[in-house]
């Protein structure tokens, strides 16, 4: 049992994955950066300073200035501004994947051999015969 586990854990597609996954979070870091430190500031800035992450709704609890506030309070909230930054997160994410997909495609087309054009079919045996029969009685005429 212990061979098979083995054999199945050092296939290559299982470290493909491992390594795909590993990078995927690292990559997960990157995204979280980009979307909190460099996209969301401008759009606050937009829509009066706010810190959009902090948009959220008090279920229960009274009310608060600020999400850190609220959770402090231990105040139950819908925190809208931290969904729809998941959202932003997750369109760049599906865009980076998209692009690199692609430009995988592409590479992988580049490194191919173009087709080679199909080799002339001969026609049938009754095709030549009758091709030959008209041409000796074209040459008779």
């Amino acid at each position: 049992m212990w061979r098979e586990f083995r054999d199945f854990a050092m296939r290559g597609n299982v470290v493909d994955l491992a390594v795909g996954i590993i990078l995927g979070a690292a990559f997960t870091t990157i995204v979280n950066s980009l979307v909190n430190d460099i996209i969301m500031p401008p759009i606050g800035l937009l829509i009066g300073g706010i810190d959009f992450s902090d948009f959220f709704v008090t279920i229960k609890g009274g009310s608060y200035p600020t999400l850190a506030a609220a959770k402090a309070a231990s105040a139950v909230t819908i925190n809208y501004g931290q969904f729809i930054n998941a959202i932003i997160r997750f369109i760049i994410v599906a865009l980076a994947v998209f692009i690199l997909v692609k430009q995988v495609n592409r590479l992988t087309r580049l490194g191919e051999k173009p087709a080679e054009p199909p080799a002339p079919v001969e026609p049938p045996r009754e095709e030549v015969l009758l091709t030959e029969i008209r041409d000796i009685l074209k040459a008779r005429a």
